[in-house]
C-alpha cells in the first residue's frame, strides 16, 4: 500500500463465484517486440540436493507470518522475507541491475510487461508443477501473468474490482442518499460542501497513476490495443478525457481535496476528523479502515461505484504476482512455494486476514470469510458488493509494454494540474507521449490511435 502504516499497492480481490469470473478484467498483453525473453527457453527445474533458502519480497502487511507457517511446515524449503513497500519498483529495479534479485517478487499486473521488456524474469515452465497450476487460478489472471501462455513467469496473487466506500453516519446526517452515478456523486460533494465547507465528499490523489487507471478503466477508455504487430496507443481518447474533465470540474470548485495520498497519515487524519465523507478503492482497500480507523466502525458502508449514466461497468485498480525471477537458481523450490502461497486455503485465509488480500486462486473464492458479514462494516456482507464488481469489468483493457514509464509521466502531470498548472487532461497528452516515445526507444512498433 503506502510507506505509512499499511500499503497502497497492486492489490486486490477475485471474490465472485465461478461463473462470474469470465466478469473480471482480462488484460493479457502479447509479447512485445523487443522483449528479450520472449524467446527465452525455459531455466531447468531439478531439485535441489540439500536445504534451500529463497528470498521473497512483497508489500503486503502480515506476510511474514504466512511466510512463518511455511518454513514451520517446510524445514528444508526455508523463505526469508524482505518487506519493500517503501519503494517496491525501485527497489526491484536496482536488484536486477546488480544481478542481486530474490527468487520470487510481488510484480503488479501493470508492471508485468515493462519488466518484461527489461529481462527480470525466468521461465518456469520446465516445472511440470508449475504448469499444472493455471487450473487452480481464474482464467484471466493467469493469462496475464503467463503473456498469453508464452511461459510461465509469475503466478497471480490478487485483483482489485473498485466500489464506493460511504461514512452511511455523514450522509445520513446530511440527508443523502447513496449516488449511482457520478452526476450523483458530483450533486452529492456540492451539497456536502454547502453544508460544511470543511467537508469534501473525497480526496483525489495526483501522484497514484494506478488510481487513475482504474478510474479510466470504468470508463471504458482502453489505454492500448494491439493489432497488425503494432501496439495502438489511446491513452488521450475521449472516454479518458471525459473522465479527466470531470474529476477537474470538482477539484476546480475545491469540492475534493488534492494534498493527500492514499494510505498516508495525513489520508488517515482526515479521515478521524470527520472531514471526508466516502472513498473510491478497490476491494484490498476493506482492511485499510478496519485496521487504522478502529474507532470508526460501523459507520462505514461499501457500494457499487456510481457509474457513468445507466452503464454498469466497473473498474479495476490493482492485482498482483509472486514473479520467478532473472537469477533465480532454485526454481523446483520457487514453485512449490509460490504454489502454496497462492493455492493453499490456509496460507489465502492468514493473506486475507492479515494483509486484505483476496485471492487469484479459485480455491480463495471458497474462503469462508468472503461469504460472511465483516462486523467493521455493520456486519454487510461487503464482499457481495465486490463480487458484483468483479463481473462489470471490461475484460479487453490491456496494459503497454512501457506502463512503469507512463505512469510516472501521467502522475507528474497530474500533480503538476492538481497544483494549478494546467489541466488533468493535459495529462493524459503528457501519458500519450511518453507511452509513444518509450515504445520507440525500445524499437517496439506503436502508433497513436486505433
Amino acid at each position: 500500500m503506502s510507506n505509512t502504516v499499511t500499503r497502497i499497492r497492486l492489490a486486490g480481490v477475485v471474490i465472485a463465484a465461478a461463473a462470474s469470473t469470465a466478469g473480471l478484467a482480462a488484460c493479457s498483453s502479447p509479447a512485445p517486440s523487443g522483449d528479450a525473453s520472449a524467446a527465452a527457453p525455459a531455466a531447468a527445474c531439478e531439485p535441489a540436493k540439500g536445504n534451500v533458502t529463497l528470498q521473497y519480497w512483497n508489500t503486503v502487511p502480515g506476510m511474514d507470518q504466512v511466510v512463518a507457517l511455511w518454513n514451520k511446515k517446510n524445514p528444508n524449503i526455508q523463505v526469508e522475507m524482505k518487506n519493500i513497500s517503501t519503494d517496491q519498483y525501485g527497489i526491484i529495479g536496482n536488484a536486477l541491475k546488480a544481478g542481486k534479485a530474490p527468487e520470487l517478487a510481488q510484480v503488479g499486473y501493470d508492471q508485468l510487461p515493462s519488466l518484461r521488456t527489461q529481462d527480470a524474469f525466468v521461465d518456469a515452465s520446465a516445472c511440470a508443477d508449475a504448469v499444472a497450476a493455471k487450473s487452480k487460478f481464474v482464467p484471466w489472471t493467469w493469462s496475464q501473468s503467463s503473456f498469453g501462455d508464452t511461459g510461465v513467469f509469475a503466478f497471480p496473487q490478487d485483483t482489485g474490482p473498485m466500489a464506493l466506500f460511504v461514512r452511511s453516519d455523514i450522509f445520513k446526517k446530511h440527508n443523502l442518499e447513496v449516488p449511482k452515478t457520478w452526476d450523483e456523486y458530483a450533486a452529492d460533494a456540492q451539497k456536502l460542501h454547502d453544508a460544511d465547507p470543511n467537508l469534501s465528499i473525497t480526496f483525489f490523489d495526483p501522484n497514484n497513476a494506478e488510481f487513475f487507471n482504474g478510474l479510466l478503466w470504468q470508463n471504458n477508455a482502453k489505454m492500448y490495443g494491439y493489432s497488425g504487430d503494432k501496439w495502438h496507443v489511446t491513452v488521450e481518447s475521449d472516454q479518458s478525457k471525459q473522465v479527466a474533465e470531470y474529476w477537474q470540474k470538482l477539484i476546480d470548485a475545491k469540492l475534493v481535496r488534492t494534498d493527500l495520498a492514499h494510505g498516508s497519515t495525513p489520508m488517515y487524519a482526515a479521515y478521524q476528523k470527520n472531514e471526508i465523507a466516502s472513498y473510491v478503492g478497490a476491494a484490498w482497500g476493506y482492511s485499510m479502515f478496519r485496521d487504522n480507523l478502529p474507532d470508526q466502525s460501523g459507520k462505514w458502508s461499501i457500494v457499487p461505484m456510481p457509474t457513468w449514466g445507466s452503464n454498469a461497468a466497473s473498474g479495476d485498480w490493482g492485482g498482483s504476482t509472486v514473479a520467478f525471477m532473472k537469477g533465480n537458481a532454485h526454481l523446483y523450490e520457487s514453485v512449490k512455494f509460490n504454489s502454496w502461497l497462492n493455492t493453499d486455503p490456509e496460507a489465502l485465509a492468514m493473506e486475507n486476514k492479515l494483509g486484505g488480500l483476496y485471492p487469484a486462486a479459485t480455491a480463495g473464492l471458497e474462503l469462508p470469510a468472503l461469504s460472511e458479514g465483516v462486523p467493521y462494516y455493520n456486519n454487510e456482507k461487503i464482499f457481495d458488493v465486490f463480487a458484483e464488481s468483479s463481473k462489470n469489468i471490461d475484460t479487453s483493457f490491456a496494459w503497454g509494454p512501457t506502463q512503469k514509464t507512463v505512469n510516472l509521466a501521467l502522475q507528474d502531470a497530474l500533480a503538476k494540474a492538481a497544483a494549478g498548472d494546467g489541466k488533468l487532461a493535459d495529462a493524459l497528452s503528457a501519458a500519450q507521449a511518453s507511452a509513444l516515445k518509450s515504445m520507440q526507444d525500445l524499437a517496439i512498433p506503436a502508433v497513436a490511435g486505433n
